[in-house]
């Protein structure tokens, strides 16, 4: 199945503390279903000192987020939307935004 949400699309989190706020994927997880967003859903993780970070100590990065949690931004309106399949005349395969019809990919 095609992916309807691909690395560098801008989505908006629908559900969960960051509800409303907006990002850039950064990371697909396609067996799990998760995106990662970011700047988005940021948790606190305690680090072991190691060879790599001598200093260790509680650092913050980015969590993935279920695909059902965001919505791709429609590139003629801004907003939040849908997302379909198009098959265009040259047999090419390309997302398109169900709120107003835009071919996503380009």
């Amino acid at each position: 199945m095609a992916a309807k949400i691909k690395k560098d699309d801008v989505v908006f989190i629908t559900t969960g503390k960051d509800k409303g706020k907006s990002g850039k994927v950064l990371k697909v997880l396609p067996r799990e279903d998760r995106v990662v967003v970011e700047g988005l859903n940021v948790v606190k993780r305690h680090v072991k000192p190691s060879m790599a970070d001598p200093n260790g100590g509680v650092k913050e990065k980015e969590a993935a987020i279920h695909v059902s949690n965001v919505m791709i931004r429609d590139p003629q309106t801004g907003k939040p939307t849908r997302v379909g399949f198009k098959t265009l005349a040259d047999g090419r395969k390309v997302r398109i935004a169900k709120g107003s019809g835009v071919q996503i990919d380009v």
